[in-house]
């Protein structure tokens, strides 16, 4: 009995010192979720207070979102974000992991160099692309005409305004693929590429056959988190484009914030966060069914 007395004082020991962490995090993570969830069934508008706690319609701003062209289309431009963006951060930082995981001290001294982009505050991420992007003082247009072609000012033209976010998107965390996956390469145990190597396997065959099998789930847990942050996308459009020309680059998460910000529509804001929540969830919920947890050899 003494030493249950003892566990139980123990529990209830560490449950007090727990307790103000899970306070906090209750009140800055948990109360603002469940008060989002509770405004989308709100038509709350700013400039009518009184809609704050009218629950006669709760699913009048989720029933309007099929008919949202603009929503829709916000939509379509996050999905080409999001395809692009994940596909060619997992490829170039797939890329440059095996070349950073060769026996090199020079190539050992340029790791940290890659790292820079990842560690950047988006916003300063934003203003330095933002300068590159404009022909006026940009030495990217100043190379080019030195060169004798001229490219047009991408973030401001309907055609390549997009692919002007995605190579800045790309640029910025690509060294955190590059990183997981140099991380894992790693960790391979040698055994695996001495057999190959004994097999006669070229570095193509040691590539397809042994290295992207055995960093199958790194990878897609990889794609898992930068399709997250990529849905999450708003200091490169907010800087850079605004949304524009027109909406191009208006992405779900951008159009949300002006419908919120600019538009004092809160309860509809709120409603459309709620469904890019839920889809990421169930989205997470697959790329971790198809991972394996992590299990290597499935």
């Amino acid at each position: 009995m003494a030493r249950g007395g003892a566990t139980r004082a123990r529990d209830r020991f560490y449950a007090l010192c727990v307790a103000p962490s899970l306070a906090v995090l209750a009140v800055i993570t948990l109360a603002p979720a469940i008060y989002l969830l509770v405004t989308s069934f709100t038509p709350l508008d700013l400039t009518r207070p009184e809609t704050a706690w009218n629950f006669a319609r709760p699913f009048e701003n989720y029933r309007q979102m099929p008919a949202d062209s603009r929503l829709m289309n916000s939509l379509w431009v996050q999905a080409k974000l999001s395809f692009w963006t994940v596909t060619l951060q997992l490829l170039i930082g797939f890329g440059f992991a095996l070349l950073l995981n060769m026996r090199s001290r020079f190539l050992e001294a340029l790791r940290t160099v890659f790292l820079i982009p990842m560690v950047l505050p988006p916003i300063v991420v934003a203003i330095i692309w933002k300068v590159l992007y404009t022909p006026d003082i940009s030495p990217l247009h100043w190379g080019t005409t030195l060169l004798g072609f001229t490219v047009p000012a991408l973030i401001t033209h309907p055609d390549w305004a997009l692919t002007a976010i995605i190579i800045a998107d790309t640029w910025q965390w690509f060294p955190f693929t590059m990183l997981m996956t140099l991380a894992a390469l790693q960790m391979m145990p040698q055994e695996m590429v001495d057999a190959a190597k004994v097999d006669g396997a070229s570095a193509w065959q040691m590539t397809w056959h042994v290295t992207l099998p055995f960093l199958k789930g790194v990878l897609l847990v990889a794609g898992l988190f930068r399709l997250i942050d990529s849905i999450k996308a708003f200091p490169l459009i907010f800087i850079l484009t605004e949304g524009g020309p027109g909406s191009v680059t208006e992405v779900t998460n951008y159009y949300s914030f002006l419908q919120a910000f600019n538009f004092s529509f809160l309860g509809y804001s709120s409603a459309i966060t709620v469904v890019m929540l839920a889809a990421t969830v169930l989205m997470s919920w697959a790329i971790i069914r198809l991972v394996g947890w992590g299990q290597h050899g499935d």
